[in-house]
């Protein structure tokens, strides 16, 4: 009896393991073991509203790579010119002038020894003066020491009103011949030589007057005529006319506040050309 019960149960064991190995050839899966973690580059699972995200689980945004960075603002200076824009017009330039002692050889013909003022007490002026060409130029005149300040305010004032004056070379330049200046219409004043008409020394040879314009303010004897033809039409006053002095007008009155005498107001003769230190 003890044997048949060993061989029900060893029969029965049998059909067991026989039943497991029928089951795993039909595909009956066996327990799977539990997912893993998802990696650390997905997006974390959610935690309760009270706790806050940690900070390292959130990747940083990547740069967007088709944006252009800006360019950086270029700042041009005021001060300098900008090459888009149009130069500023410029005007002539401001009156300028010069005195210096002047060189004895730049006297060859006017100065000689026996003149009443040394080469040492004249000054050589080389200043702006406004033309008749309404442009400026620059020109020279040798005067004495005692009145170069005189000279250069009231030729300043000249050039300022752009009041025109023909030429101004050092008589030398025509050798000191008084006629051959007044002939080519030349601004001068120093000259050693006595006044027309006479044996005593003329202002000029002092250094102390000037002849402006001659041709338009020619000199006029008693009986209203003049040794100049080219300036025949400006014999008789007034003339509205570049460069003309008349009676009373600005450039009279402008050397006579620095104490210069005009040759327009003579009686009998009339020296329009001509300004002189503390009269004649």
């Amino acid at each position: 009896m003890s044997g048949s019960r060993f061989m029900i149960r060893t029969r029965a064991a049998l059909a067991t393991a026989a039943g497991c190995l029928a089951a795993a050839s039909c595909g009956t899966a066996a327990p799977q073991p539990a997912p893993a973690a998802p990696p650390a580059t997905s997006a974390p699972i959610s935690a309760p509203s009270s706790a806050p995200e940690a900070a390292t689980d959130v990747a940083a945004p990547e740069p967007a790579t088709d944006v252009a960075a800006p360019e950086p603002t270029v700042v041009t200076p005021t001060t300098g010119p900008s090459a888009t824009t149009s130069p500023t017009p410029t005007g002539p330039p401001e009156f300028s002038a010069k005195v210096s002692r002047v060189p004895r050889e730049r006297l060859e013909h006017s100065w000689r020894p026996g003149c009443p003022v040394p080469v040492s007490d004249l000054r050589l002026i080389t200043m702006t003066y406004w033309g008749f060409d309404d442009k400026p130029h620059t020109g020279e005149l040798v005067v004495n020491k005692a009145a170069a300040d005189d000279v250069v305010s009231v030729f300043h004032r000249l050039y300022d009103w752009r009041w025109p004056i023909y030429k101004m070379r050092l008589v030398d330049a025509y050798k000191a011949d008084d006629y051959a200046s007044i002939d080519a219409d030349n601004t001068s004043a120093f000259n050693c030589r006595p006044a027309e008409g006479s044996s005593s020394w003329s202002k000029h040879a002092y250094g102390l007057a000037i002849d402006i314009n001659p041709r338009e303010n020619p000199y006029i004897y008693a009986n209203g005529t003049g040794s100049h033809k080219n300036a025949a039409k400006f014999f008789k006053r007034p003339v509205r006319a570049p460069g003309v002095i008349n009676p009373g007008d600005r450039v009279v009155r402008a050397f006579r506040q620095k104490g210069w005498e005009w040759g327009g107001y003579w009686s009998g003769i009339k020296d329009y050309q001509h300004f002189s230190k503390g009269g004649n």
